[in-house]
């Protein structure tokens, strides 16, 4: 390969910057903490309006948003850890109690938008099936880490 081209190549992918930064596994676990914090709330109102047949309000809508957001923020950091060789041994619990939720917010985002009872049922359901993942990956995924 010519010098030049893999000079080239170097510069556009940024010399692996993001590979010398390294992210305290703790960081994994508050986002975790924030994750079910959040899920908690998205499923509880939802659950409440299912129960009434009624469609979502506003705060509902707001903390499945803020749900989605600290589960991508979980997803990131959790690649970047796994980048950085930490975490191995959970991989698999991760993958499966990490992506289930993330499928539970995309399905509901084509199927159940929480805009009328039936659909505020339908949305409640994934909710629920989304944070029990959740909460079976970091507590799982917690046994592993601190060997118990």
């Amino acid at each position: 390969m010519n010098p030049a081209v893999a000079q080239f190549q170097s510069d556009v992918l940024g010399d692996g910057r993001i590979d010398n930064i390294i992210i305290s596994s703790t960081v994994h676990v508050v986002t975790g903490i924030v994750v079910l914090l959040t899920m908690t709330a998205a499923t509880g109102l939802t659950l409440r309006h299912a129960g009434r047949n009624e469609a979502i309000g506003s705060p509902a809508k707001v903390s499945i948003g803020a749900a989605a957001i600290a589960l991508a923020c979980q997803v990131l950091i959790g690649i970047k850890l796994l980048d950085q060789g930490q975490g191995i041994v959970q991989l698999y619990i991760h993958y499966v109690g990490g992506l289930i939720p993330m499928g539970a917010f995309l399905a509901a985002g084509w199927f159940a938008r929480g805009d009328s009872g039936r659909s505020s049922r339908a949305l409640a359901a994934l909710m629920i099936v989304g944070y029990a993942s959740a909460l079976m990956a970091f507590f799982i995924g917690r046994a592993y880490a601190t060997g118990a």
